[in-house]
């Protein structure tokens, strides 16, 4: 990365390489994980999108004796690590630095693809100023450029340090310091109210959802959603038959949000496979699930497939769901998925598992309300007006978090310009 601006009188700049040094996490095994211990392991995970450290995220246990045997991989309250390898699709957090903290007794041992930053010069810089540095766009961006395209990004300890920045005045980095710790306490407590908002605007149609269906279990029948669906279970297709030079798209687990699709650009199939694979093609509006790690923090990966991947293939551990005609209507076995009611069964049904997996049997055995398609048109158009209004509101307060995230970044855009 250039120098690409000037800088003030008595700043530099340097390589992060310059003032400390970094440390790779070890490649413990998850076979090694014990279910209690006083040692816990701190993975990417415990890197949070927000950029703050949270030591109870999925935790895990590793046997005692790895304090005495590895105590190098030791992380100490204040310490600064910073994540190497994005999380694909569930967090975009390469480059996050964030201190440890809340050790609460315990150990804490550095997982691989976390690294360390260590043996500062303190002469020359102190850890805040460098945390608040590798924020910076310029920096997650240039780290970014350096692990290339694909899902998941990963970058090493040399091109880590590589990273340039400026350097004022130790003094001055403590006063910028200073003034960006108080400018976005207030930032940021204004993007939790937004992000509250949005919250109680998914709590509230999450509790919608749930009566409107309790009640019509009451009401109506209930059959399986094989008897008033087609389900179609994706097809293994080889890694060898992607390519962004083919022509018909797939939908692959990836693809699969929480009431969200992810569009992506390089999982096409060749259009040899029209003939011989149709029955595994799907239509806009069908609905698709994820059967391997069917659910997230925030609820179950199930969406709908958008107007331009009519005619996708579904490829393997995806399913999708079409409803039968004069039996059933799409949007309303939809909005059933979305309920957390089906996210808690889903979550009994692989609780045992060590990966979550929804099998094509359990999902065949679905308990569905189904009252006359004139009754399920009706709820559908109560529920789209009220996910509507829900959308837009969340949108607003979402425009309203990005004009702060961005108010962050013109901040410290300033700041190491000398100009806060």
């Amino acid at each position: 990365m250039s120098e690409l601006y000037e800088l003030p009188d008595g700043w530099e700049w340097k390589k992060v390489g310059d003032v400390c040094n970094l440390l790779n996490g070890f490649a413990f095994k998850a076979k090694e994980y014990v279910n209690f211990s006083n040692t816990v392991i701190i993975r990417m995970g415990n890197i949070r999108p927000e950029g703050h450290f949270d030591p109870e995220h999925k935790i895990k246990y590793l046997p005692n004796k790895y304090i005495k045997e590895l105590p190098n991989y030791i992380l100490k309250e204040g310490d600064l690590i910073i994540a190497m390898t994005d999380l694909a699709t569930e967090m975009r957090i390469l480059g996050n630095p964030t201190l440890v903290s809340n050790l609460n007794g315990r150990t804490f041992m550095l997982n691989q693809r976390v690294g360390k930053l260590y043996d500062f010069n303190h002469e020359k810089i102190i850890i805040e100023y460098l945390r608040y540095i590798i924020t910076a766009p310029q920096v997650k961006d240039y780290y970014k450029s350096l692990g290339g395209g694909g899902l998941q990004i990963n970058i090493g300890k040399q091109q880590i340090l590589s990273a340039q920045f400026p350097l004022p005045p130790l003094q001055e980095q403590k006063r910028i310091v200073a003034k960006l710790d108080s400018l976005f306490a207030k930032i940021d407590q204004a993007i939790t109210l937004h992000q509250q908002n949005i919250d109680e605007a998914d709590a509230l149609m999450g509790s919608v959802l749930n009566e409107v269906f309790e009640e019509l279990e009451e009401r109506y029948e209930i059959n399986t959603l094989k008897d008033i669906s087609t389900i179609i279970s994706g097809y293994a297709f080889k890694s060898g038959d992607f390519s962004v030079e083919n022509e018909i798209k797939s939908i692959k687990i990836t693809n699969v949000g929480v009431q969200n699709f992810v569009e992506e650009s390089d999982n096409k199939l060749p259009k040899e496979f029209l003939n011989k694979l149709s029955k595994y093609m799907v239509d806009a509006g069908d609905i698709v699930i994820a059967l391997t790690r069917p659910y997230i923090s925030n609820g179950l990966k199930v969406t709908i497939v958008p107007d331009d991947y009519a005619g996708a293939f579904v490829n393997q551990r995806v399913a999708a769901i079409q409803a039968k005609n004069m039996i059933s209507i799409t949007n309303y076995i939809y909005y059933y998925l979305c309920t957390s009611n089906v996210l808690n069964n889903v979550k009994e049904l692989s609780k045992t598992l060590n990966q979550p997996n929804l099998s094509i049997r359990d999902l065949y055995l679905f308990k569905v309300p189904t009252p006359p398609l004139a009754a399920q048109q009706k709820t559908v158009t109560c529920l789209d007006q009220l996910s509507q209004k829900t959308e837009k509101l969340k949108q607003a307060q979402q425009e309203k978090m990005q004009s702060l995230k961005d108010l962050k970044a013109s901040l410290l855009d300033r700041a190491f310009r000398g100009e806060l």
